[in-house]
Formats: C-alpha cells, sequence, structure tokens
C-alpha cells in the first residue's frame, strides 16, 4: 500500500516536472545531410540524392562510424587556451526564464572561464568557442563535469563545493549548443539533441570531442589524475569519451542509458522530437541513425583501460526509462568492470530536487573520493595571471 502511494506520488510529481516549460518546439525531421561533412559514407553522396539514398548513407555511415570509432573522435589539441575573467550569467532556457531576473543574484560577480576553439566546427561561431568554468583546487586530481540538457550556466557548479575540498579541481563544461554556446535563433539548447540526425550527431562528436580537450588543458597545468562526471545527456557524452581516452579514470555516470534512439523515442522529455521523428522512422530506425552516440556500442572500446566507475540511475525516471539504465547496469557486471550501481528512489527531474539532490550528491562524493584515493601531490593553481605570465 505504502509502495504503491509513494509510487503514485513520484510519478506525478515527475510527470509535472517534465512538461512544465512550455517551450519545446516540434521541428520538422531532416536527416542533416549538410551536417555530414568529413563522416565516412557521406562526403560521394550527391545533392539530389533521394530519400532512400540519403537514409541509407546515414545507417551506413553510423555503422562505420562505431568500427571505427577511433578516427571519429579523433582531434587536434587547440593551441588558443586561455582562462578569462566574466560576469557570471544564469543563460536560462526554461519557458518561465527571465535574464534580469535571473542574474540580478550575481550582479557584479565574475567567474573564471577556460576558453578554446572546438576542434569540430559548426556553422555557429558562438557554438565553436568552448566555455568551461574553472574551479581549481591544489592537488593532481580533476574532475569535467556536465550537467544536463538544456542545463542552465549555473547547474552543477555545486560538485565545485563537493570535490574541492577533497584536492579535486573541477572544469564544468558547457556542452554544445548550451548557455552562451546557444545561438541567439534558439530559446533552448534544441541543437543538441533534435530530430535533426545530422546536427545531433556532430554536436554529440563536438561535445565528446571538447571533454578530451579539456583533459589535454589539465595535463598541461600538471593534473595527471582524470575524472569526468556527466548527468544525463551530459552522461552519454561522457562515457563515450571515456571509452576514447585512457587517461579518464573516474567516471560518474549520472543518468545512464543504451542507446540515444531510444531514449529520444521513449522519454517524456523528447516527446516533442519524436513527434518529428515517427513521421519517418519507426524506433528501430532512429536507434541505427544514431548508433554513433549511443553508450551501448562502446563498451569494447571502454575497457581497454581500467576505471572506476559509479552509475546512477532511478527508479522512477520518465526519461531515461529503468528498464534501459537496467540494460547498461547488467552489461557493466557482466564485463566484471569495477563499477558501483546505484538505483534512487526518485526520477529524472525529481533527481534535482530535495531530498534527492543531496543523496545523489552524497553518493557521488563518497564514490569520487574513495576512487581518487589519498591526496597527491600539490601543483601551481591555474589562474588568468599565471598563465599571461
Amino acid at each position: 500500500m505504502i509502495k504503491a502511494r509513494y509510487s503514485r506520488w513520484m510519478n506525478s510529481w515527475e510527470h509535472r516536472l517534465t512538461t512544465r516549460d512550455t517551450n519545446r518546439v516540434v521541428r520538422p525531421f531532416d536527416w542533416g545531410v549538410d551536417w555530414t561533412t568529413g563522416w565516412p559514407a557521406m562526403d560521394s553522396l550527391a545533392a539530389d540524392a533521394s530519400s532512400k539514398d540519403i537514409e541509407a548513407a546515414i545507417m551506413e555511415s553510423n555503422r562505420r562510424i562505431v568500427e571505427a570509432s577511433d578516427d571519429f573522435y579523433a582531434y587536434e589539441t587547440p593551441t588558443d587556451f586561455r582562462l578569462e575573467q566574466r560576469p557570471i550569467r544564469v543563460h536560462g532556457t526554461g519557458s518561465h526564464s527571465n535574464p534580469e531576473i535571473d542574474d540580478r543574484k550575481y550582479h557584479g560577480q565574475t567567474g573564471t572561464f577556460l576558453r578554446f576553439t572546438s576542434p569540430v566546427h559548426t556553422k555557429f561561431p558562438e557554438n565553436d568557442m568552448v566555455n568551461a568554468r574553472w574551479f581549481p583546487a591544489k592537488g593532481k586530481r580533476a574532475m569535467v563535469v556536465l550537467p544536463q540538457w538544456n542545463s542552465d550556466a549555473i547547474s552543477h557548479n555545486a560538485f565545485a563545493r563537493i570535490f574541492n575540498p577533497m584536492g579535486i579541481s573541477v572544469l564544468r563544461l558547457s556542452m554544445p549548443f548550451h548557455d552562451i554556446r546557444m545561438p541567439s535563433e534558439i530559446s533552448r539548447a534544441d541543437y543538441a539533441c533534435s530530430a535533426n540526425v545530422g546536427r545531433t550527431i556532430t554536436a554529440a562528436r563536438q561535445g565528446i570531442i571538447d571533454i578530451r580537450c579539456c583533459l589535454d588543458w589539465l595535463e598541461q597545468q600538471g593534473y595527471t589524475e582524470l575524472g569526468v562526471l556527466g548527468t544525463s545527456l551530459g552522461s552519454c557524452y561522457a562515457f563515450i569519451a571515456s571509452a576514447h581516452d585512457p587517461r579518464i579514470k573516474v567516471n560518474v555516470f549520472n543518468h545512464a542509458s543504451t542507446y540515444f534512439g531510444d531514449v529520444v523515442w521513449s522519454g517524456d522529455s523528447t516527446r516533442h522530437i519524436r513527434a518529428a521523428v515517427e513521421q519517418v522512422l519507426d524506433q528501430d530506425g532512429l536507434r541505427a541513425a544514431f548508433l554513433a552516440i549511443s553508450p551501448m556500442c562502446y563498451f569494447d572500446k571502454f575497457q581497454r583501460a581500467p576505471k572506476k566507475n559509479l552509475m546512477i540511475y532511478t527508479m522512477y525516471d520518465q526519461t531515461f526509462l529503468p528498464r534501459y539504465s537496467e540494460v547498461i547496469a547488467a552489461e557493466f557486471r557482466k564485463r566484471r568492470t569495477d563499477t558501483k550501481i546505484v538505483c534512487l528512489p526518485c526520477g529524472h527531474y525529481t533527481l534535482g530536487e530535495t531530498p534527492f539532490k543531496y543523496m545523489d550528491g552524497w553518493t557521488i562524493g563518497r564514490f569520487v573520493a574513495k576512487a581518487f584515493g589519498s591526496r597527491t601531490e600539490e601543483v601551481p593553481v591555474a589562474t588568468s595571471e599565471s598563465l599571461e605570465a
């Protein structure tokens, strides 16, 4: 009786949170061929190719990317790393966001941000200038933190308050098309995940490579013990980055699922995307169209280097359905990876609410402290002044 009541209450709460924003837009389905420059199997596709030819090429390209993903996610290290001091802005995406009100709380405050040009170039210069808030600590350990889809610029900064006292520095990365990287023509981070297949895959590739560039900068500053924490969409990027970068030794996947297409098809948060997609593809087709950015495809590569992992999923998730999270949890177990798996009694959105956000933070903080172990030798804290000296 109590369990049934709790389930109804939690599902109702979760649904209210997933439907509170009224600015989700149903955009037309598009294969996004103009975003696929350099993809395998796409370069020779004629501009006047039929829809059937385009679909076949997209599906074949996904298969080739998975087979040769080390090449697809390869890059050249940026040469324009720099730290900037800038005023703090919220960059909210919710339907009730108001910059004048949202930014008032941070009036007069500045933050330190790592900026560099992404190796992956898109049509939007503001998106291609990577942005990562820098929270340094004394030590050789650092975490790259990626928040959820449509996160504002403040989300997940609180992890610095958890990690910094442990001697762990934090780079909180703004994902492609998020906060300061968002083009002026949109009010949500729609271009990061949408019914445009080519654009969505390109955004994911850019986000994954941006993570690896952050590791390059951290290594240049003397950090030798590196980890990544990703939530929701950030978790997808984090897993694939870790599968292709042996430098990542500590992983936190805060919400995790199997195939990108299954999440888009089945999740409440992406129902507006499905409304456009299902005019062209069924669930199997969407899974194949997004295969290249699906964590489930990269377990073999994930196991190439030893890692300590924490996977958190939630019992009442209406965005990353539990049945998919349980599949990837089973995969971690089957492969005997060094992975701690935790299921919290809430949902995708309610994880950010009291008391669950404190349960999540405590679980992550305890894991990361243990995974990194005892304190290490200190390195000088990087500041904009020290880099210019």
